[in-house]
């Protein structure tokens, strides 16, 4: 059966507490201000590329509709095709209490939109011949040299532990299929995570040797399972570069690309533009997020365990030029990150069809036939078999907070929403009507 887990960034799922309800203006689409980032000198009107204006309203009626029910607090989106912004839109306030509205540079909580980011920063390192996608991850990290997979129990409630058919691969990890699993589930081996309190390690060496002494869920390669891998991935980016995965980051991707927004933390002289987080109570209303396990609560300095698989902080336009950057082949204003070729490995397909089946995923995000999974992001690789109107090729993922992004290289269309809605069933939901409208909007693809 499916995976019971949410569209979660589990760091912040661990203790999340309701502070008190919250009132303050309603909220509205939020008026077109001149862009003060570097990419409106590539935007152009939504006909010029294929689009419908009149039709591209459904999506802001979408969005807008979340925000007059008060269901969303506020977001920000931005479309684009062929390299060139036709729709880039504030919706609603980044605070519901004091009614700052929202604007272009509010700084949104990433979550799991990190994963793609250390994906790139891995396949850096593999052009530099670092790893190959069929090591063992223990050739890396020899902690994981003796790991054993659970196999039940003896008949005096003793787990036994058995050996791994083969080594958990570097590839598998970036799959979600080496074994590893998030603590979030139900099995002996969540339990044990939560019993090791393996999230809220001090840093990543601690993390890695709390993971050496717990077994794998299962044998590496037959299930699909969201795991902390990319975490893991962090710990290998540091030990394979030699810096500081923050600092890595910051060298390889976000100073090359211009996403001056984009890290671990919060500058002091950007608090005024973080938005404020939210969760829905069983009454339907939006409460802010009290503590956010296994991450820095208030994001006001770098954190001494930093996580690639949800520690990121960005805005919309610095998560555009990441994902553009991608779309382009790995360049971006003449800077180049990655290759074609190892953007294509990245963002092609790793699951075989036994894992295709629609008994694995998270949330609606179902691994079944033409849906599968690259390294660090979902891959629609059919989409007439997975029954979505994206192109062949798209590539995507989203966070805890209700972020989301996808890459269409057949229509050569980039989507970037965010929102500040936490751990919320309706996320997944937004995430592919978006979709809908915005392809349905798309009535020349030829243009």
């Amino acid at each position: 059966m499916l995976c019971p887990m949410r569209s979660v960034w589990v760091w912040a799922a661990l203790l999340l507490l309701a502070a008190g309800m919250t009132t303050g203006p309603r909220p509205t689409l939020a008026a077109e201000a001149p862009d003060p980032g570097h990419a409106l000198a590539t935007a152009a009107t939504p006909e010029s590329v294929g689009f419908s204006s009149r039709r591209l309203r459904r999506l802001h009626a979408l969005i807008q509709g979340e925000i007059d029910r008060g269901e969303l607090a506020g977001a920000v989106t931005i479309l684009a095709r062929h390299g060139r912004i036709i729709d880039y839109r504030t919706y609603g306030v980044r605070d519901l209490a004091s009614g700052a509205p929202m604007t272009k540079d509010t700084i949104f909580r990433a979550y799991s939109m990190t994963k793609p980011i250390t994906g790139v920063a891995m396949v850096i390192l593999y052009e530099q011949g670092k790893w190959l996608p069929q090591e063992p991850i223990a050739k890396y990290i020899p902690e994981f040299a003796q790991l054993k997979v659970f196999g039940g129990f003896d008949d005096v409630g003793n787990m036994n532990l058995v050996e791994p058919d083969h080594p958990p691969m570097i590839r598998e990890l970036m799959s979600h299929t080496a074994g590893f699993t998030y603590g979030m589930g139900v099995t002996p081996v969540d339990a044990i995570y939560n019993r090791q309190r393996v999230l809220q390690s001090a840093n990543l060496q601690q993390m890695i040797d709390k993971l050496a002494r717990i077994p794998l869920d299962y044998q590496p390669g037959t299930q699909w399972k969201y795991s902390l891998s990319m975490d893991i991935e962090g710990y290998l980016i540091e030990k394979l570069s030699g810096q500081s995965l923050p600092d890595f980051m910051r060298e390889h991707i976000f100073r090359p690309l211009g996403m001056t927004d984009t890290g671990f933390y919060v500058p002091a002289d950007k608090r005024s533009r973080f938005a404020t987080n939210y969760q829905r109570n069983a009454q339907g209303r939006l409460l802010p997020v009290g503590i956010e396990g296994g991450a820095p609560a208030d994001y006001t300095s770098e954190p001494t365990l930093p996580s690639g698989g949800g520690g990121l902080v960005s805005t919309a336009m610095d998560y555009y030029r990441f994902a553009q950057m991608l779309a382009n082949g790995g360049e971006l204003d003449g800077q180049r990150i990655l290759s074609p070729a190892s953007v294509h490995l990245m963002t092609t397909n790793k699951l075989r069809g036994n894992l295709l089946t629609g008994k694995f995923g998270i949330g609606e995000h179902v691994m079944r036939p033409g849906f599968g999974y690259g390294f660090n992001c979902a891959v629609v690789f059919d989409p007439a078999l997975a029954a979505l109107p994206v192109g062949r090729g798209t590539f995507f993922w989203d966070g805890a907070a209700g972020t989301w992004f996808w890459v269409d290289p057949t229509n050569d269309v980039v989507f970037v929403g965010m929102i500040q809605r936490m751990l919320d069933p309706d996320n997944h939901s937004l995430e592919y009507k978006s979709q809908a409208a915005v392809y349905g909007a798309l009535v020349d693809p030829s243009r």
